[in-house]
């Protein structure tokens, strides 16, 4: 396949070796099979949006740790945070080292402390636990907390994210989430935001019981139609077409390691088969589509994810702002941070971004 031109950053590539042999402070990672090129050097023009994306979220980062401009909260925080473990920069001495640091302590410091709840909302959560777990392991909690100030560790944040989680899906009577930590119902784009988290949480380390993933895989196979098509909330029915959440099903499928499922096979064939459609569907919000279509797609069809990806770099490019940001309908921060994401698959650098 014809790649475009590329640079080459040593520095980067040590990196990035580095990280996914487990050198990393206290968790081992799992490398990838030669064939997923990891550390081979990244497309210039994805390099160049990346980095252009990173200074947009240099320069609007509060003092606090967290982001300005629309939707602020944990989950908008745990989102920025996951783009600046993806660069390739050493996350504890490399340049963006203090933006880690001050959006690690933003999440623990809105945690409550006895629940373990993150945010306002369990979107907010769930995104917040995915920034931990990734977080966990790679960023040295000796440098989080200033001299003399005594916090949480990132480890403690996030089993007590990992209880809140699976306390609210005992609660819940369809073994997943929704909005609030209390709801009955559930949906399956509130539920992947959590479920996410909590996998991720698991490829830490942290004890996420069987059960749990179990009982959540099996509400997403309900909400499944043969066609491929994914429900939103309720009993079953209700089936339309929305590249998010038939993505989202195909990723939590993939990462739960049921592949073997029929719902799996036929959400990844919806997909494939719409790898040439680049515009947004249910919504609309394009953003969070891609996000979890980038994931989706490379977990389910490496193939097709280097022919979608084709079509995503060009997309970025030509939409994305002089300052660095992307246009969204919650704001720069998280439409620039679910953008930068969606190509991070890119890097092969996060954790839950392995196959």
């Amino acid at each position: 396949m014809n790649h475009p031109p590329i640079e080459t950053r040593p520095v980067r590539l040590l990196l990035s070796l580095t990280m996914l042999l487990g050198l990393t402070l206290g968790r081992t990672t799992h490398a990838q099979p030669p064939n997923a090129r990891i550390g081979e050097a990244v497309p210039r023009d994805v390099r160049e949006i990346y980095d252009k994306g990173l200074q947009f979220l240099v320069n609007t980062q509060a003092k606090e740790g967290g982001w300005i401009g629309g939707q602020t909260g944990p989950g908008v925080t745990g989102l920025g945070l996951m783009v600046f473990l993806a660069s390739g920069e050493d996350p504890n001495f490399g340049q963006y080292s203090g933006n880690v640091k001050r959006a690690v302590r933003s999440l623990i410091s809105e945690q409550d402390k006895n629940t373990g709840y993150l945010g306002n909302s369990m979107y907010h959560h769930g995104f917040g636990m995915l920034g931990l777990a990734e977080a966990y392991g790679a960023v040295d909690d000796r440098r989080v907390w200033p001299d003399g100030t005594k916090g949480r560790t990132i480890g403690d944040a996030l089993e007590l994210a990992v209880r809140s989680a699976l306390t609210s899906q005992k609660n819940n009577s369809r073994d997943a989430w929704r909005y609030s930590p209390n709801d009955t119902e559930a949906d399956t784009s509130v539920s992947g935001a959590v479920l996410v988290g909590l996998l991720a949480a698991r490829n830490a380390g942290i004890e996420v019981p069987d059960t749990a993933i179990d009982k959540a895989i099996s509400y997403y196979t309900k909400m499944t139609s043969s066609s491929g098509q994914v429900a939103y909330s309720g009993g079953i029915g209700g089936f339309d077409e929305s590249l998010a959440r038939i993505s989202i099903a195909t990723l939590v499928y993939s990462i739960a390691k049921r592949k073997e499922l029929p719902q799996f096979k036929s959400t990844l064939g919806y997909l494939v088969n719409k790898v040439e459609f680049t515009g947004s569907s249910g919504f609309g919000w394009v953003n969070y589509q891609r996000y979890y279509q980038a994931q989706a797609l490379f977990q389910g069809d490496v193939d097709a994810w280097e022919r979608w990806n084709k079509l995503l770099i060009r997309q970025l490019k030509s939409s994305q702002q002089a300052d660095g940001s992307f246009p969204g309908q919650h704001g720069a921060s998280i439409s620039t941070s679910m953008s930068l994401l969606s190509l991070a698959l890119n890097y092969r650098l996060l954790p839950i971004y392995e196959r």
